[in-house]
């Protein structure tokens, strides 16, 4: 692979060391970054990736504590979250998306860790995980495993960070991100921009222990010799501090990487992969893409279950252009929110079928309402995940959901989720 593998990379398992990160913030800045950040950013990113989130709405309203003697209940924060995030609106998308999204990873590492989300009418075991809810936060916002506890903290029932790759690597040239305002959509051309996995390591380890599922999102080095020898590298080092590793190899922003979908890479892949990880390792999911061919659908589907997976996530973003309004919708790169939601729920049923409901599904694309999700969990997933909508739905979307999702449930007379999975 090219590029000279030290540090972590060269002997495993991972480090012990807790050094410090050298970009945390002074406490003196911290409250320089509140300031400047309040009202002021949005977020941005690879993998299903969008562009554009709140920090300071968050912090405001989510992160801050109450003064003393003041007590604000739930539905009023929310009240008040979705009415600050419509005004602040404006500004957050005049901002550069991946500026703004680097402000709002900032803003939320300085803010107060809050437990995750308990659990409730929708808890749901999958692949021997207990997950409080079924509503996760995509990968790709989180890439560098610098906010898992916050996100947690607005009420999603799981988070997954990365795509983290062996090296650090920048990424394609800029501009590489597109809000498409009109469309409520987004395209990425990313290119796996992230730290390398050192420096996610030394963060995943400082957080090890405290409560709630965080997945670990693996690719390759762009310019790898040997992509999957990359996987297994980052299976030895991730495995023992992920709830679950999901494997990316669904990005259309990589050259050559979708190729290992194709039957006879995928096998020798995920070989490697669970040779890496060891028989006491966590769960492996594999992360596919919309655009792909019914025997593709088939054969995946087979070595899924054949390999022991223990879920597969449908899906990445897609390199098909339906009708779209915005100016940039000739730009290249995946296309990611409600236009991709179709597709996306029928590459669902599509795997549902080919599994015969022996595999978990993880549902994610064009996800932006309990509505969709219930959609795509009749359908069958087990699971869903968002990313794109929260640049249009604001930090309360997460709750909203999972509240819409319990009322979903009870009026249709579902007893649990799991009872729902593909009920359509």
């Amino acid at each position: 692979m090219g590029g000279k593998k030290g540090g972590i990379l060269a002997r495993c398992p991972p480090l012990k060391s807790r050094t410090r990160c050298r970009n945390a913030p002074s406490p003196s800045g911290r409250k320089t970054l509140l300031r400047r950040s309040c009202g002021n950013s949005l977020y941005a990113s690879d993998n299903a990736g969008p562009g554009g989130l709140f920090s300071g709405v968050f912090l405001t309203l989510h992160g801050v504590p109450q003064p003393r003697g003041r007590s604000t209940g739930f539905a009023e924060r929310g009240n008040a979250r979705c009415m600050l995030f419509d005004l602040a609106r404006p500004v957050l998308f005049a901002l550069d998306p991946e500026r703004a999204h680097r402000l709002t990873v900032k803003a939320l590492a300085v803010s107060p860790r809050t437990a995750p989300p308990p659990a409730g009418p929708l808890a749901i075991d999958v692949a021997g995980l207990a997950f409080p809810n079924p509503v996760g936060m995509a990968a790709g916002f989180d890439k560098d495993a610098e906010v898992p506890d916050q996100l947690l903290g607005l009420g999603f029932g799981f988070t997954e960070v990365g795509s983290i790759t062996p090296l650090p690597q920048a990424g394609n040239p800029k501009p590489r991100l597109f809000r498409l305002v009109e469309d409520r959509a987004v395209i990425n051309r990313m290119g796996f921009n992230n730290g390398g996995a050192e420096a996610a390591l030394a963060r995943l380890e400082r957080r090890a222990g405290r409560p709630g599922i965080v997945g670990i999102n693996v690719g390759a080095n762009k310019d790898s010799a040997d992509r999957a020898a990359d996987y297994a590298t980052m299976t030895r080092i991730m495995a023992p501090l992920a709830s679950y590793l999901a494997v990316n190899i669904s990005s259309p922003n990589t050259p050559g990487l979708r190729a290992l979908q194709d039957e006879g890479a995928l096998i020798g892949l995920l070989d490697a992969v669970f040779e890496a990880r060891g028989d006491r390792g966590p769960p492996v999911f594999l992360k596919v893409a919309p655009d792909l061919e019914p025997a593709d659908v088939d054969a995946i589907a087979r070595i899924a279950i054949d390999r022991g997976l223990g879920a597969l996530i449908v899906s990445n973003t897609t390199i098909s252009r339906p009708a779209l309004a915005s100016a940039h919708t000739g730009e290249t790169g995946g296309l990611s929110g409600a236009p991709l939601r179709d597709l996306a729920q029928q590459r669902l049923r599509d795997f549902r079928k080919a599994t015969g409901g022996e595999l978990p599904l993880v549902g994610v694309g064009g996800i932006a309402t309990a509505a969709d999700a219930w959609a795509r969990i009749r359908a069958g997933a087990s699971l869903v995940q968002l990313y794109s909508a929260m640049v249009y739905g604001g930090p309360g979307l997460p709750r909203q959901i999972v509240r819409g999702l319990e009322r979903l449930m009870r009026r249709d007379g579902f007893a649990s989720i799991a009872e729902a999975v593909g009920s359509e």
